[in-house]
């Protein structure tokens, strides 16, 4: 008979994944952060790279980054797809020299990659914690799905019927309204 670990158990498993995880992103010969929407890439080079001498391609479903007559420093199938006329790349300078800046434009803007190309090791996307959005940000019909959870979970603390619930005895009232002759007294409901 198989156990499922203890809290404390899943938490130690947890906490080492994340840790080779963290391992795994630091060797990466660049840094990336991603939100529900797009994500961004910086690739550093040398200081003495100017724009012309990049090999940057952004495709819908390929990205290739680096210095013209040397081996690619990405170069890969993406995980989804992106729109390539909406997603860019700069030349930077930085403290320490230059680097090429990518922002990709997610087509699938309701799931998390779990690395920016096939080949590189991927994160537990379930561990993501994602920012803080405002209600104004969603489309129209997520947005009115999530203010009625949001009524009923406030509702719920309350005590109260939800939305659902709600309409259920609106009906019934509207039965027993239309049928006076009928008596309701000893009915249970729930």
């Amino acid at each position: 008979m198989s156990t499922s670990p203890t809290p404390e158990e899943r938490e130690k498993k947890d906490a080492e994944l994340k840790v080779k995880e963290a391992a795994e992103q630091a060797q990466l010969p660049y840094k990336w952060t991603q939100t529900i929407q797009d994500v961004d890439i910086t690739v550093p080079v040398p200081a003495h790279v100017k724009g012309r001498d990049l090999d940057v391609v952004m495709t819908k479903t390929k990205l290739k980054v680096g210095v013209k007559g040397q081996t690619p420093i990405i170069d890969g199938d993406l995980p989804k797809q992106i729109h390539a006329d909406e997603s860019t790349w700069t030349l930077e300078t930085t403290a320490t020299g230059k680097e090429v800046s990518l922002h990709l434009d997610k087509i699938n803007k309701m799931e998390w990659w779990a690395h920016v190309v096939t080949t590189a090791p991927k994160i537990d996307t379930a561990k993501i914690t994602p920012e803080n959005s405002k209600l104004s940000d969603l489309d129209g019909e997520t947005r009115s799905m999530v203010e009625k959870m949001m009524y009923d979970q406030r509702q719920k603390e309350m005590g109260k019927p939800t939305s659902e619930e709600e309409k259920k005895m609106e009906m019934l009232k509207k039965f027993q309204d239309s049928h006076p002759e009928l008596d309701f007294s000893k009915a249970k409901m729930g």
